[in-house]
């Protein structure tokens, strides 16, 4: 029977997929530089680490686009925020396709994160406040599900397109693509007006959680080990376990299997048993990372252990993001904001340092080395948010994009449920 929002109990709205479809694109276009690596470093005339600051500018673009944009477009429809992003989006992947140098594409990076970092920021709350607070996390799961999936379709095409055509036909493609969801979010995603009461100081109050810190702390730590190792992955796969350039992008689509997997337990699992579910992954990342260094001189253990790195490392994704939302009450925009800069905190960390370890005498082992430690780290801020979460409230404030029956004060042992 339909519920008052009009969705059928337990499922979700029709809009989330929507804007899952959305973040593919994104993640595609984020994600899709591992892919092509070798293409690149030929292309601009740069190595293969300097290629992957091409990760990184793009991860730093989000860091200041996320909350910058997010403040930006608070009074603007959401509708027209999340439209007026594609066409900026699209623009960044033209002129990195009809640019020869490397400093222009890596401007173009920036620029096309900063349109990525506004949609997603606004795209987050539309999912979340249209799912309400008991399907929330499944909603997140979602969206992030489609940030995954470029992973298992996207980045795997990307990469033999780039094969073939060179690394320019992608970023034609997603331009093209991204123009299209411009119409296609038009069609689908509701022209809702937001209200008077947006309030600045309300959105800055809810950073006074500290418990929000603790989920945002931990969301960088995973992204940075996970993405230290998958940043330079490609390297590894062909220069230590022998396997065939061809063959890459097939072992880029266990990853992203795997990591829509892990995405899809989290949404599900994280839901009665956040903490649990967090920490077991999280060890679980860090552990499978490691055995990278000695196993990976095998093209089969090497492809499986790229699969569980997916698996592991994206089932805290939903969960952290969820509760950080969750923290934050009814002030989630600038929350939705900074868990998008928390993971690409991570993405930029850990690819930087992971660059810097690729041209030490760790060669293509030093990034999974860097990617143990740092996925080894987000131990730290989960086991002490699971201690702190064991008592107390989480404050709520009233917020224009907060459905009415989630304004109000949760016992913190609903979001740690023993």
């Amino acid at each position: 029977m339909p519920s008052a929002s009009g969705t059928t109990p337990g499922k979700l709205p029709f809009v989330v997929w929507v804007l899952a479809a959305g973040t593919f694109l994104m993640g595609t276009t984020e994600f899709v530089i591992a892919g092509l690596l070798p293409e690149l470093s030929n292309g601009l005339g740069v190595s293969t680490s300097q290629a992957g600051l091409l990760i990184t500018a793009f991860a730093v673009g989000m860091i200041i686009g996320s909350p910058t944009m997010a403040m930006a477009t608070l009074r603007l429809p959401q509708h027209q925020t999340l439209i007026l992003a594609l066409p900026v989006f699209s623009l960044g992947h033209v002129v990195a396709a009809l640019s020869t140098s490397f400093t222009v594409v890596l401007a173009a990076r920036v620029v096309t994160a900063l349109a990525t970092g506004a949609f997603w920021s606004v795209g987050f709350v539309v999912a979340t406040t249209a799912a309400g607070p008991a399907r929330a996390t499944r909603a997140t799961g979602v969206m992030i599900g489609g940030l995954t999936l470029a992973n298992v379709v996207g980045v795997p095409i990307g990469s033999f397109a780039g094969q073939f055509v060179g690394w320019r036909g992608p970023f034609w493609a997603l331009a093209a693509l991204s123009t299209l969801a411009a119409v296609f979010i038009g069609r689908f995603i509701p022209t809702r007006e937001q209200h008077a009461t947006v309030s600045l100081r309300a959105e800055f109050g809810a950073l006074r959680q500290a418990r929000l810190w603790l989920a945002l702390g931990a969301a960088m730590l995973i992204m940075g080990g996970v993405l230290a190792t998958y940043s330079y992955v490609t390297p590894l796969l062909i220069d230590r376990a022998g396997i065939p350039a061809g063959a890459v992008p097939f072992v880029l689509i266990a990853f992203g299997v795997g990591a829509l997997g892990g995405t899809t337990t989290g949404g599900r699992l994280g839901e009665h048993r956040p903490m649990a579910t967090t920490i077991i992954a999280a060890a679980a990342t860090a552990v499978v990372l490691f055995l990278m260094i000695p196993l990976s001189s095998n093209a089969v253990t090497a492809t499986v252990l790229v699969f569980l790195m997916g698996l592991t490392g994206f089932t805290v994704n939903p969960v952290v993001t969820a509760l950080a939302m969750r923290f934050a009450g009814g002030a989630p925009t600038l929350t939705s904001a900074l868990t998008t800069s928390a993971f690409n905190v991570g993405v930029a960390g850990g690819s930087w340092i992971a660059g810097t370890a690729l041209d030490s005498s760790l060669g293509v082992t030093g990034p999974p080395l860097v990617g143990t430690v740092i996925a080894a780290l987000t131990l730290l801020p989960l086991t002490v948010l699971a201690v702190r979460g064991t008592s107390g409230k989480s404050r709520i404030v009233a917020h224009h994009t907060a459905p009415a029956h989630a304004l109000l004060d949760e016992p913190a042992q609903e979001l740690f449920p023993r």
